[in-house]
C-alpha cells in the first residue's frame, strides 16, 4: 500500500515516524535529510520544529500486512 512506503526511500517502512509537516518517513532517511536541511521532503516548506515522533499505529499496520504478504 501506498501508505506504507517511505517518500524517501521509497521503500516500505520498518521504523516510521512522523515529522512536523505531518508526513510519516522511514526513521533513518528522515534523520539523514535533516542532518543537512530543515524543510520538507513532501513539501518544501519549512518545517516548525525538527522533532520526529514514533507512528505507532503505522508501524503496526505494516507488520501485519507483511505477516499477511511473506513474500514482499
Amino acid at each position: 500500500p501506498a501508505d506504507f512506503i517511505c517518500p524517501i526511500t521509497t521503500e516500505v517502512m520498518s521504523d516510521p515516524v512522523m515529522a512536523a509537516d505531518g508526513h510519516a518517513y522511514e526513521r533513518s532517511a528522515i534523520e539523514r535529510w535533516l542532518a543537512t536541511k530543515s524543510t520538507s521532503p513532501m513539501t518544501g516548506g519549512e518545517l516548525e520544529h525538527m522533532g520526529l515522533s514514533p507512528h505507532h499505529m503505522l508501524r503496526r499496520m505494516i507488520r501485519e500486512w507483511r505477516a499477511a504478504h511473506p513474500a514482499r
